[in-house]
């Protein structure tokens, strides 16, 4: 069966049938995957059955994946590599409302891009749908190339060439949850990304910013916060975002590069959400922040 691929939204996203993505991709598929995404930036992939092997193969296939955070709960999946999008526990069950993973992971709701808290931040992020809440739980994105393109001339030049502070604590502590030790604080160092970058595989100028984003350097603390709060509901308005609800079975692609996503609230004391993620490195980031790199 040949590839279709149809546009979701007037700005971006778009439905992809014809591919088996449990099964290894030929060239061909990858390059037009890899089109696809650099043209409609989120992907979304139905019917798909892919067992923790499989997606961790299909994201070795984009490019190299990196794991992600470690938790002192422990890691429920098999790979190191595949992060654990579930309110599920160890023994595969509902995490209590005062467990630090589900208080963590409910930063997840506000809009972000993965590993943006990284020296070399996530480029392209696949999330496979094992089981889903009968309502809520869906996931939002927001296309960053277009919020730019509808920015004024004014901003524009104001924003160039500014860098911004990433750290998964700032985001953490916009909800108030600030129990990390020491130790798991070290080991993620804050982090300077560009705010405004260009796309390597489209060439079109992108914000990139979020709730791991605190502030702007060289700017007065509070100033640059402000200007990053008036970006981010700029780019969040309803005109550049659309909304995934997810059947079990769905696999969404989405370039991280180029947009920000956020997960919506769901009975999570009462229905299970077991969702699963691989992120690839953008290696464009690299020298971002080189001595983290060099140290790590």
């Amino acid at each position: 069966m040949a590839i279709s691929i149809r546009q979701l939204h007037p700005l971006f996203v778009a439905e992809v049938s014809g591919v088996d993505l449990s099964r290894p991709l030929g060239p061909e598929t990858v390059s037009t995957i890899n089109d696809a995404i650099n043209t409609y930036a989120v992907l979304v992939f139905h019917g798909q059955s892919l067992d923790d092997d499989q997606l961790l193969a299909l994201g070795r296939t984009f490019g190299s994946v990196a794991p992600p955070r470690n938790h002192r709960a422990g890691h429920r999946l098999q790979h190191a590599e595949i992060a654990d999008i579930s309110n599920l526990n160890v023994k595969n069950e509902l995490r209590a409302r005062d467990d630090h993973r589900r208080l963590d992971g409910l930063g997840n709701q506000l809009w972000h891009s993965d590993a943006s808290f990284r020296p070399i931040s996530g480029a392209i992020s696949m999330l496979h749908a094992h089981v889903v809440p009968p309502a809520g739980g869906d996931t939002q994105f927001a296309d960053l190339r277009a919020a730019y393109d509808a920015l004024d001339d004014e901003t524009k030049a104001t924003i160039d060439g500014l860098s911004t502070e990433h750290s998964i604590f700032t985001s953490r502590g916009i909800l108030g949850h600030t129990d990390y030790t020491e130790s798991e604080r070290a080991a993620l160092p804050s982090v300077r990304h560009p705010l405004v970058r260009v796309h390597p595989g489209s060439g079109r100028k992108t914000l990139y910013m979020g709730s791991h984003a605190s502030h702007i350097i060289d700017w007065p603390y509070p100033e640059g916060r402000l200007l990053l709060l008036d970006l981010t509901e700029h780019a969040t308005d309803k005109r550049f975002v659309h909304s995934h609800q997810w059947q079990v079975g769905d696999l969404v692609m989405w370039d991280n590069r180029c947009t920000l996503h956020r997960g919506r609230r769901y009975d999570d004391a009462k229905y299970r959400r077991d969702l699963r993620r691989v992120t690839t490195q953008d290696m464009d980031s690299i020298n971002d922040n080189p001595e983290l790199v060099a140290a790590s």
